[in-house]
């Protein structure tokens, strides 16, 4: 079955830099647009950054200009590469993806387990 697995999360200082890793997997037809969300405890789940099959990107006004989200279409993977990093990017980070599976009639929508990011001195 279809499934997303995140890495890279971890303890960082504020200013430095972390770079999250997501491969997809499974009988997979094809790979459309993927993202990164996240959710702080006591917080709803808010969307960071999405970049389509064709590497067009759209990230959260938050992010802009320390975050940038890149894709291997061939590895079915989607990165995060967060720079800049402050004490309000401490979440824990999920993949997204909306993936045509071999057996579906369409694409749905999948999360990964989420990989915790804590910014902290």
């Amino acid at each position: 079955q279809v499934q997303l697995v995140e890495s890279g999360g971890g303890l960082v200082q504020p200013g430095g830099s972390l770079k999250l890793s997501c491969a997809a997997s499974g009988h997979i037809y094809s790979t459309n647009a993927m993202g990164w969300g996240r959710q702080a405890p006591g917080k709803p789940r808010e969307l960071v950054a999405t970049i389509t099959s064709r590497g067009t990107t759209n990230y959260a006004d938050s992010v802009k200009g320390r975050f940038t989200i890149a894709r291997d279409n061939a590895k079915n993977t989607v990165y995060l590469q967060m720079n800049s990093l402050k004490p309000e990017d401490t979440a824990v980070y999920y993949c997204n993806a909306d993936i045509y599976a071999w057996a579906g009639d369409r694409a749905y929508n999948y999360w990964g387990q989420g990989t915790q990011v804590t910014v902290s001195s």
